[in-house]
Protein backbone atom coordinates (compact mmCIF):
# COMPACT_ATOMS: atom_id res chain seq x y z
CA UNK A 1 0.00 0.00 0.00
CA UNK A 2 0.97 3.28 -0.76
CA UNK A 3 -0.04 6.84 0.42
CA UNK A 4 -0.68 9.71 -0.93
CA UNK A 5 -1.76 13.85 -0.23
CA UNK A 6 -3.94 16.00 -3.01
CA UNK A 7 -4.12 19.36 -2.79
CA UNK A 8 -7.47 20.38 -4.74
CA UNK A 9 -9.47 23.28 -3.25
CA UNK A 10 -10.44 24.18 -6.81
CA UNK A 11 -11.93 21.09 -7.63
CA UNK A 12 -12.86 19.06 -4.14
CA UNK A 13 -16.51 19.50 -4.48
CA UNK A 14 -16.79 17.46 -7.82
CA UNK A 15 -13.66 15.11 -7.12
CA UNK A 16 -15.46 14.01 -3.98
CA UNK A 17 -19.06 14.08 -5.32
CA UNK A 18 -17.74 12.36 -8.33
CA UNK A 19 -15.60 9.76 -7.04
CA UNK A 20 -12.17 10.33 -8.69
CA UNK A 21 -9.41 12.52 -8.74
CA UNK A 22 -8.06 14.19 -12.32
CA UNK A 23 -5.11 16.01 -13.58
CA UNK A 24 -3.74 17.51 -16.84
CA UNK A 25 -0.98 14.83 -17.99
CA UNK A 26 1.21 17.97 -18.15
CA UNK A 27 1.46 21.66 -17.11
CA UNK A 28 0.07 24.44 -19.17
CA UNK A 29 3.60 25.12 -20.87
CA UNK A 30 4.10 21.58 -21.43
CA UNK A 31 6.56 20.78 -18.93
CA UNK A 32 6.06 16.88 -16.86
CA UNK A 33 4.88 17.45 -13.33
CA UNK A 34 5.62 14.45 -10.92
CA UNK A 35 2.19 15.38 -9.14
CA UNK A 36 0.41 14.50 -12.89
CA UNK A 37 3.05 11.31 -13.17
CA UNK A 38 1.68 10.66 -9.42
CA UNK A 39 -1.88 9.71 -10.75
CA UNK A 40 -0.49 6.84 -13.11
CA UNK A 41 1.37 5.59 -9.95
CA UNK A 42 -1.42 5.07 -7.53
CA UNK A 43 -2.95 2.13 -7.43
CA UNK A 44 -6.17 0.27 -5.84
CA UNK A 45 -6.20 -0.43 -2.35
CA UNK A 46 -3.68 3.20 -1.90
CA UNK A 47 -5.17 5.92 0.82
CA UNK A 48 -5.62 9.40 -0.11
CA UNK A 49 -5.82 12.61 2.18
CA UNK A 50 -8.40 15.45 0.39
CA UNK A 51 -6.39 18.94 1.37
CA UNK A 52 -8.50 21.92 0.40
CA UNK A 53 -9.03 25.36 1.87
CA UNK A 54 -6.48 24.90 4.42
CA UNK A 55 -7.49 21.83 6.14
CA UNK A 56 -7.15 17.75 5.54
CA UNK A 57 -11.31 16.78 4.95
CA UNK A 58 -11.68 13.45 3.42
CA UNK A 59 -9.79 10.13 3.38
CA UNK A 60 -10.18 8.28 -0.12
CA UNK A 61 -9.38 4.58 -1.33
CA UNK A 62 -7.99 4.39 -4.72
CA UNK A 63 -10.57 1.81 -6.64
CA UNK A 64 -8.68 1.33 -10.19
CA UNK A 65 -5.49 2.38 -12.37
CA UNK A 66 -6.03 5.77 -13.95
CA UNK A 67 -7.18 6.33 -17.25
CA UNK A 68 -7.07 8.72 -19.84
CA UNK A 69 -9.73 11.06 -19.50
CA UNK A 70 -10.53 14.67 -20.79
CA UNK A 71 -11.18 17.31 -18.25
CA UNK A 72 -15.00 16.96 -16.44
CA UNK A 73 -17.41 18.88 -17.77
CA UNK A 74 -18.47 19.47 -13.98
CA UNK A 75 -15.47 21.97 -13.78
CA UNK A 76 -16.79 24.48 -16.30
CA UNK A 77 -14.38 27.31 -16.52
CA UNK A 78 -12.08 25.91 -13.73
CA UNK A 79 -8.52 25.20 -14.50
CA UNK A 80 -9.11 27.16 -18.05
CA UNK A 81 -5.52 27.29 -18.88
CA UNK A 82 -5.19 23.37 -18.49
CA UNK A 83 -4.94 20.80 -20.95
CA UNK A 84 -8.42 19.29 -22.03
CA UNK A 85 -6.35 16.12 -22.02
CA UNK A 86 -5.63 14.54 -18.38
CA UNK A 87 -5.66 11.55 -16.12
CA UNK A 88 -8.65 10.53 -14.25
CA UNK A 89 -8.51 8.19 -10.84
CA UNK A 90 -11.14 6.49 -9.26
CA UNK A 91 -11.23 7.40 -5.51
CA UNK A 92 -13.52 5.78 -3.03
CA UNK A 93 -13.80 8.84 -0.43
CA UNK A 94 -14.88 7.30 2.82
CA UNK A 95 -18.20 8.55 4.72
CA UNK A 96 -16.69 9.35 7.95
CA UNK A 97 -14.95 13.85 7.67
CA UNK A 98 -12.51 14.95 9.80
CA UNK A 99 -10.98 18.39 9.78
CA UNK A 100 -7.12 18.94 10.66
CA UNK A 101 -5.31 22.14 9.85
CA UNK A 102 -1.66 21.00 8.85
CA UNK A 103 -0.21 24.50 10.41
CA UNK A 104 -1.41 23.25 13.54
CA UNK A 105 0.21 20.23 13.84
CA UNK A 106 3.56 21.42 10.94
CA UNK A 107 5.51 20.76 14.01
CA UNK A 108 5.09 16.90 14.30
CA UNK A 109 4.26 16.77 10.14
CA UNK A 110 7.50 18.48 8.80
CA UNK A 111 10.64 15.62 9.50
CA UNK A 112 8.39 13.17 7.49
CA UNK A 113 7.04 15.20 4.90
CA UNK A 114 8.55 14.44 1.30
CA UNK A 115 11.90 15.99 0.84
CA UNK A 116 11.28 16.89 -2.86
CA UNK A 117 7.87 17.12 -4.42
CA UNK A 118 5.93 18.04 -0.82
CA UNK A 119 2.64 18.98 -0.85
CA UNK A 120 3.33 21.23 1.51
CA UNK A 121 6.12 23.47 3.32
CA UNK A 122 7.54 21.98 6.04
CA UNK A 123 8.00 25.61 7.19
CA UNK A 124 4.52 26.91 7.47
CA UNK A 125 2.00 24.27 6.46
CA UNK A 126 1.07 26.05 3.81
CA UNK A 127 0.13 24.04 0.85
CA UNK A 128 2.83 23.95 -2.15
CA UNK A 129 2.38 25.93 -5.34
CA UNK A 130 1.74 23.64 -8.56
CA UNK A 131 1.22 20.34 -5.91
CA UNK A 132 -2.00 17.90 -6.86
CA UNK A 133 -0.89 14.51 -5.78
CA UNK A 134 1.92 13.77 -3.80
CA UNK A 135 3.69 10.74 -2.10
CA UNK A 136 3.70 10.44 1.38
CA UNK A 137 4.94 8.07 4.11
CA UNK A 138 2.56 6.47 6.09
CA UNK A 139 3.82 8.49 8.86
CA UNK A 140 2.42 11.67 7.66
CA UNK A 141 -1.38 9.45 8.10
CA UNK A 142 -0.88 8.72 11.12
CA UNK A 143 0.06 12.35 12.90
CA UNK A 144 -2.83 13.54 10.76
CA UNK A 145 -5.03 10.68 12.16
CA UNK A 146 -3.80 10.86 15.99
CA UNK A 147 -4.72 14.65 16.01
CA UNK A 148 -8.60 13.92 16.01
CA UNK A 149 -7.85 10.61 18.32
CA UNK A 150 -8.20 8.18 15.06
CA UNK A 151 -5.65 5.52 14.06
CA UNK A 152 -4.57 4.21 10.53
CA UNK A 153 -6.08 0.80 11.84
CA UNK A 154 -9.10 2.19 12.77
CA UNK A 155 -10.25 2.19 9.04
CA UNK A 156 -11.53 -0.84 8.09
CA UNK A 157 -11.19 -0.51 4.15
CA UNK A 158 -13.30 -2.78 1.96
CA UNK A 159 -12.84 -3.63 -1.41
CA UNK A 160 -13.45 0.03 -3.50
CA UNK A 161 -16.46 -0.92 -5.59
CA UNK A 162 -16.10 2.11 -8.21
CA UNK A 163 -13.83 1.21 -11.18
CA UNK A 164 -12.58 2.55 -14.48
CA UNK A 165 -15.05 0.81 -16.34
CA UNK A 166 -17.49 3.11 -14.84
CA UNK A 167 -15.83 6.22 -16.35
CA UNK A 168 -15.47 4.99 -19.43
CA UNK A 169 -18.66 4.04 -20.45
CA UNK A 170 -19.87 7.69 -19.27
CA UNK A 171 -17.15 8.99 -21.51
CA UNK A 172 -18.02 6.77 -24.21
CA UNK A 173 -21.85 7.51 -23.44
CA UNK A 174 -20.87 11.10 -24.03
CA UNK A 175 -18.99 11.13 -27.24
CA UNK A 176 -21.79 8.56 -29.13
CA UNK A 177 -24.11 11.06 -28.11
CA UNK A 178 -22.14 14.17 -29.90
CA UNK A 179 -21.87 11.62 -32.97
CA UNK A 180 -25.59 11.05 -32.59
CA UNK A 181 -26.29 14.63 -32.98
CA UNK A 182 -23.61 15.21 -35.80
CA UNK A 183 -25.55 16.94 -38.59
CA UNK A 184 -22.31 16.72 -40.40
CA UNK A 185 -22.54 13.33 -41.03
CA UNK A 186 -24.54 11.10 -42.68
CA UNK A 187 -27.05 8.13 -40.80
CA UNK A 188 -25.20 5.25 -42.49
CA UNK A 189 -21.48 7.07 -41.10
CA UNK A 190 -23.08 7.48 -37.60
CA UNK A 191 -24.37 4.36 -37.38
CA UNK A 192 -20.89 2.74 -38.32
CA UNK A 193 -18.94 4.86 -36.24
CA UNK A 194 -21.29 3.75 -32.77
CA UNK A 195 -21.08 0.20 -34.38
CA UNK A 196 -17.33 0.58 -34.01
CA UNK A 197 -17.56 1.55 -30.27
CA UNK A 198 -18.71 -2.17 -29.42
CA UNK A 199 -16.21 -4.05 -32.29
CA UNK A 200 -18.70 -4.27 -35.11
CA UNK A 201 -19.53 -3.61 -38.50
CA UNK A 202 -16.90 -1.77 -40.80
CA UNK A 203 -14.76 -1.08 -38.24
CA UNK A 204 -14.45 -4.99 -37.44
CA UNK A 205 -14.37 -6.07 -41.13
CA UNK A 206 -11.60 -4.25 -41.69
CA UNK A 207 -9.92 -5.14 -38.31
CA UNK A 208 -10.20 -8.90 -39.38
CA UNK A 209 -8.87 -8.14 -43.00
CA UNK A 210 -5.42 -7.00 -41.49
CA UNK A 211 -5.15 -9.20 -37.82
CA UNK A 212 -6.72 -12.19 -38.43
CA UNK A 213 -5.26 -13.60 -35.58
CA UNK A 214 -5.06 -13.20 -31.58
CA UNK A 215 -1.75 -11.61 -31.40
CA UNK A 216 -1.94 -12.89 -27.34
CA UNK A 217 -3.43 -15.99 -27.58
CA UNK A 218 -2.99 -17.03 -31.32
CA UNK A 219 -6.75 -18.49 -31.82
CA UNK A 220 -7.66 -17.39 -35.23
CA UNK A 221 -11.57 -18.03 -34.86
CA UNK A 222 -13.39 -15.68 -35.40
CA UNK A 223 -16.40 -15.50 -33.14
CA UNK A 224 -14.40 -16.03 -30.23
CA UNK A 225 -12.10 -12.94 -31.01
CA UNK A 226 -13.14 -9.33 -30.28
CA UNK A 227 -12.16 -5.98 -32.40
CA UNK A 228 -10.47 -3.89 -30.18
CA UNK A 229 -9.45 -0.35 -30.78
CA UNK A 230 -5.93 0.54 -29.93
CA UNK A 231 -6.29 4.16 -29.37
CA UNK A 232 -9.36 3.88 -27.60
CA UNK A 233 -12.72 4.75 -29.21
CA UNK A 234 -13.54 7.67 -26.99
CA UNK A 235 -9.70 9.12 -27.62
CA UNK A 236 -9.97 9.09 -31.42
CA UNK A 237 -10.10 12.63 -32.98
CA UNK A 238 -11.92 12.22 -36.61
CA UNK A 239 -14.23 9.36 -37.95
CA UNK A 240 -11.78 8.03 -39.85
CA UNK A 241 -9.66 7.37 -36.97
CA UNK A 242 -12.56 5.42 -35.26
CA UNK A 243 -13.30 3.31 -38.59
CA UNK A 244 -9.32 2.86 -39.51
CA UNK A 245 -8.70 -0.84 -39.43
CA UNK A 246 -4.79 -0.42 -38.58
CA UNK A 247 -6.45 0.71 -35.51
CA UNK A 248 -7.59 -1.89 -34.14
CA UNK A 249 -6.29 -5.60 -32.69
CA UNK A 250 -8.63 -8.82 -33.09
CA UNK A 251 -7.91 -9.80 -29.30
CA UNK A 252 -9.74 -13.04 -27.51
CA UNK A 253 -11.75 -11.67 -24.87
CA UNK A 254 -9.46 -11.90 -21.64
CA UNK A 255 -6.90 -10.45 -23.81
CA UNK A 256 -8.61 -7.70 -24.98
CA UNK A 257 -9.84 -6.35 -21.23
CA UNK A 258 -6.06 -6.58 -19.77
CA UNK A 259 -5.26 -4.67 -23.34
CA UNK A 260 -8.25 -1.82 -22.88
CA UNK A 261 -6.69 -2.06 -19.23
CA UNK A 262 -3.17 -1.13 -20.24
CA UNK A 263 -2.24 -4.56 -18.48
CA UNK A 264 -0.48 -5.54 -22.04
CA UNK A 265 0.55 -3.51 -24.59
CA UNK A 266 2.65 -4.22 -28.20
CA UNK A 267 5.87 -3.00 -28.82
CA UNK A 268 6.59 -2.18 -32.67
CA UNK A 269 8.35 -5.39 -33.61
CA UNK A 270 5.02 -7.38 -32.34
CA UNK A 271 6.49 -8.65 -28.82
CA UNK A 272 3.77 -8.73 -26.06
CA UNK A 273 4.25 -6.23 -23.26
CA UNK A 274 3.10 -6.91 -19.38
CA UNK A 275 2.38 -4.31 -17.18
CA UNK A 276 4.31 -4.69 -14.11
CA UNK A 277 0.51 -4.09 -12.87
CA UNK A 278 -0.32 -7.68 -13.61
CA UNK A 279 1.39 -9.96 -10.85
CA UNK A 280 3.04 -12.96 -11.60
CA UNK A 281 -0.17 -15.14 -9.97
CA UNK A 282 -2.77 -13.22 -12.23
CA UNK A 283 -0.95 -13.32 -15.41
CA UNK A 284 -0.77 -17.53 -14.50
CA UNK A 285 -4.21 -17.97 -13.70
CA UNK A 286 -5.24 -16.29 -16.83
CA UNK A 287 -3.15 -18.46 -18.63
CA UNK A 288 -0.73 -15.61 -20.18
CA UNK A 289 2.35 -17.59 -19.09
CA UNK A 290 1.25 -20.97 -20.85
CA UNK A 291 -0.69 -20.18 -24.27
CA UNK A 292 1.11 -21.14 -26.94
CA UNK A 293 1.77 -17.21 -28.99
CA UNK A 294 2.45 -17.40 -32.37
CA UNK A 295 6.11 -15.15 -33.31
CA UNK A 296 6.00 -12.05 -33.36
CA UNK A 297 5.45 -10.19 -35.92
CA UNK A 298 6.33 -6.45 -36.90
CA UNK A 299 3.18 -4.14 -36.43
CA UNK A 300 1.75 -2.66 -39.65
CA UNK A 301 3.82 1.05 -40.40
CA UNK A 302 -0.16 2.03 -40.45
CA UNK A 303 -0.84 1.32 -37.03
CA UNK A 304 2.08 2.70 -35.20
CA UNK A 305 0.96 5.76 -34.10
CA UNK A 306 -2.25 4.24 -32.54
CA UNK A 307 0.56 2.06 -30.73
CA UNK A 308 2.33 4.84 -29.68
CA UNK A 309 -0.57 6.43 -28.30
CA UNK A 310 -1.60 3.43 -26.55
CA UNK A 311 2.11 2.84 -25.39
CA UNK A 312 1.86 6.68 -23.63
CA UNK A 313 -1.76 6.86 -22.75
CA UNK A 314 -2.96 3.63 -21.56
CA UNK A 315 -0.25 0.70 -20.79
CA UNK A 316 1.48 1.02 -17.99
CA UNK A 317 4.97 0.22 -17.91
Amino acid sequence: MRYWWVNHAQTVRQEITGGYLWSPVVEANGARSQFYDNMREASPGDLVLSYANGKIGRIGVVGDFAISAPKPSEFGSIGSYWQDAGWLLPVQWLEQQISVQPKAIIGRLAGVLPQTHSPIRAATGAGNQKAYLAEVDRAVFEIVFAAVGLAVGDFEIETPTITIADFAAQFDDAVEAQIRADQDLDQTTRDQLTRARRGQGLFRRRVLSKEPACRVTGVRTPTLLIASHVKPWRACETAAERLDGFNGLMLTPHADFLFDRGLIGFANDGTTLFSSRLTEADGIKLGLHHSQRPPAKPLHDASLGYFEHHRSKVFMA
